[in-house]
């Protein structure tokens, strides 16, 4: 799925705040808005080779998007807003999800808006897309940092699968050759334990891998689940 029209390439410099980035560009220093306020602090280090949306939007304060980057020979897209419109795309890729006949977008349910929700003949599904950028060794991880959200969306997902939903967690994993998926323990534990209520309480839970490209992502592959 392409999701941006110009991509310029450059070099991280530093990151003054969670929402800006300053990039050397062909010799100039560029400031531009960062696409995804996580730390990410495996990813944006001193000199990596970045990928930059050019943007000709009025009024706007920063000229570029930092939208992927390398880190090492590994292509990392860490857009936070990629991985929703990649999920509703290449939904019927998934196994269970072939039969789709509609996908709705922010799908009010509760005191949420679920991502997504699809309809299939018989079957109302509800999904919850979660974007990865954290990777060690072929082993990729959620989340990057404690998320009370993330929490939330987990409990109404239990909450609709006790309604008679079907309810899903699909982690968008923003990157390739993926090995193993699982939560981040170390960091979030209390993330960690409510994913495992979640698939006991019938919550299902996948991981799928994008191929990427500086301005394309696309599903592409099953990635296993370890909780």
């Amino acid at each position: 799925m392409k999701l941006y029209d110009r991509v310029e390439e450059g070099t991280f410099l530093s990151r003054p705040n969670r929402f800006i980035a300053m990039v050397d560009i062909d010799g100039s220093t560029v400031r531009c808005h960062v696409k995804n306020t996580g730390r990410c602090r495996e990813l944006l280090v001193p000199g990596a080779r970045v990928f930059l949306s050019a943007s000709d939007s009025p009024g706007r304060s920063t000229s570029h998007d930092l939208v992927a980057v390398m880190k090492g020979n590994l292509l990392v897209n860490m857009d936070s807003q990629a991985p929703n419109p990649v999920a509703a795309e290449g939904l019927g890729l998934i196994p269970g999800f072939e039969d789709v006949t509609e996908v709705r977008r922010e799908f009010p349910y509760g005191d949420s808006r679920i991502d997504i929700m699809a309809i299939a003949p018989g079957r109302r599904i509800l999904v919850e897309v979660k974007g990865v950028t954290l990777e060690e060794d072929g082993v990729c991880m959620f989340p990057d940092a404690p998320t009370e959200r993330g929490r939330k969306h987990i409990r109404e997902l239990m909450h609709a699968a006790d309604d008679g939903w079907e309810a899903c967690i699909l982690f968008v994993v923003q990157m390739e050759g993926m090995e193993r998926f699982e939560p981040n323990r170390a960091t979030d534990p209390a993330f960690a334990e409510a994913l495992s209520e979640a698939a006991a309480a019938g919550v299902r839970i996948i991981a799928y891998g994008c191929d990427v490209a500086p301005d394309s992502m696309t599903l592409s592959y099953s990635i296993p689940v370890s909780l």
